[in-house]
């Protein structure tokens, strides 16, 4: 079972001072939309005219040759962040809380960032352990710990700070420990010849990426494609880990990475990621929009999942444009678990280009919501960066975890939004980047 929020701090966080900070910058005990509000009324009363509306942060000056990996921060104040007080952001207490254990098992010297740029670990580990500490359910005592600890900045890439964020879920799927009708398409494990080849010790400049493959005689070459899998490939050597009734739930399946299955029986089993083929994830969405069948801008998880039902035919040679095959292994307890190796938490846990940002930020995300009764409207809120995609690319490029079933299914398969986020660095992270500007 996960870490409850009251617990104890795990092993590796232990107790230490709070980051010094001048008086006036503590946090009120009053939400920091309160506070604002309070000072924006007490200017009005004085100039006696209306009071103006808080200042936006300063838009980052780009450079036009800006390479695709460039990363930009921008620092910003709480009340810059739209909606800061307004988000009950305590419901992201155990996504936090459970990244932060994951911290405390890293060595403190591990950068944390590309090129280290959100410090280290050990820059991480002291509001940890004061996170351990914080009020279940209390929005100001979560609000007041991020003002007293973090320095917010404004995350841009090469094209600026607005980036795309979409949604994803748990499927349900209905399968079988044994394959007998309707539960014909098997979930497999990972291969024992699946071999992944760090290429760092070949060339200098390919530290940090690997190749996926096997060996076939005396050569290595790439592991199967979806569409030889699913034609057989690895059929009879004893993978299969289930099976279940629908291809194309298994498809999206893997698209999400973990799912339920539920048994004959009604028993559910958790199952999540193992390991991926190694082949380049492409988008069918995108096949589809070049092929003149979905609107380009009318792709979704959605409108996908409803073309492929309806084109029962056509489905299989649409989803063998995707080379990328995903295995999975059964989870027990809580799920799914991220690529931070966190369970994640629905509508707090967001994925991330990790190539980029570090998990275990905090995000707030500045966007729009996809569904519900605020479908539309601005969704400002905190999440914790616990996971990662094939399609999630980019310094500014978000996908929100929003839980499984019906309800979780329409957020994720609708959401395609425009937005930015700012990252909460710790101070001592943002006090040694303004030494080093010289500001």
């Amino acid at each position: 079972m996960s870490q409850s929020p009251a617990a104890a701090p795990p092993a590796g966080l232990s107790a230490s001072p709070a980051p010094r900070r001048s008086v006036s910058n503590f946090p009120s005990p009053l939400p920091a939309g309160l506070v604002l509000a309070v000072a924006m009324l007490a200017l009005a009363a004085c100039t006696g005219s209306r009071a103006p509306a808080p200042p936006s942060v300063a838009e980052p000056q780009i450079p036009e040759n800006a390479p695709d990996d460039a990363l930009f921060l921008t620092e910003a104040t709480f009340e810059q962040l739209p909606g800061w007080g307004d988000d009950p952001m305590s419901a992201a207490l155990p996504a936090l809380l459970r990244s932060c254990q994951k911290l405390a098992e890293l060595p403190p010297g591990t950068p944390m960032g590309a090129g280290g740029f959100a410090g280290y670990v050990s820059d991480w580990l002291p509001l940890c352990n004061t996170a351990w500490t914080l009020t279940p359910r209390d929005d100001i005592d979560m609000r007041g710990f991020f003002m007293r600890w973090f320095q917010p900045f404004l995350v841009s890439g090469s094209k600026g700070p607005d980036g795309l964020f979409t949604g994803y879920y748990e499927p349900e799927l209905y399968g079988s420990f044994e394959p007998r009708h309707p539960f014909t398409v098997p979930l497999y494990r990972k291969p024992t010849d699946l071999v992944t080849v760090p290429l760092g010790p070949f060339r200098a400049d390919l530290d940090g990426q690997n190749i996926v493959g096997r060996v076939a005689g005396d050569r290595f070459v790439p592991y199967y494609s979806y569409q030889e899998i699913d034609e057989g490939a690895l059929a009879g050597r004893g993978l299969e880990l289930m099976w279940v009734d629908d291809p194309v739930d298994a498809f999206f399946l893997m698209i999400q990475g973990s799912g339920i299955v539920y048994l004959p029986d009604g028993t559910a089993v958790h199952v999540g990621y193992a390991g991926k083929n190694g082949r380049a994830y492409v988008p069918v969405g995108r096949v589809l929009a070049d092929w003149g069948e979905i609107p380009l801008e009318q792709v979704s998880l959605g409108s996908i999942r409803a073309w492929l039902d309806a084109n029962p035919d056509r489905a299989k040679g649409v989803m063998y444009q995707n080379p990328s095959y995903v295995f999975f292994q059964q989870i027990d307890g809580d799920g799914p678990i991220g690529a931070q190796g966190t369970v994640l938490t629905a509508g707090r846990s967001i994925a991330i280009d990790s190539r980029f940002l570090p998990y275990g930020a905090p995000l707030f995300v500045d966007s729009i919501w996809p569904s519900g009764a605020d479908q539309g409207l601005p969704m400002r809120r905190l999440f914790i960066a616990q996971d990662t995609g094939g399609a999630i690319r980019g310094a500014v490029r978000g996908d929100i975890y929003w839980g499984s079933g019906k309800v979780a299914e329409q957020y994720a398969g609708t959401m395609k939004s425009q937005g930015r986020y700012y990252i909460l660095l710790p101070l001592t992270v943002a006090e040694r980047r303004a030494i080093a500007q010289g500001s």
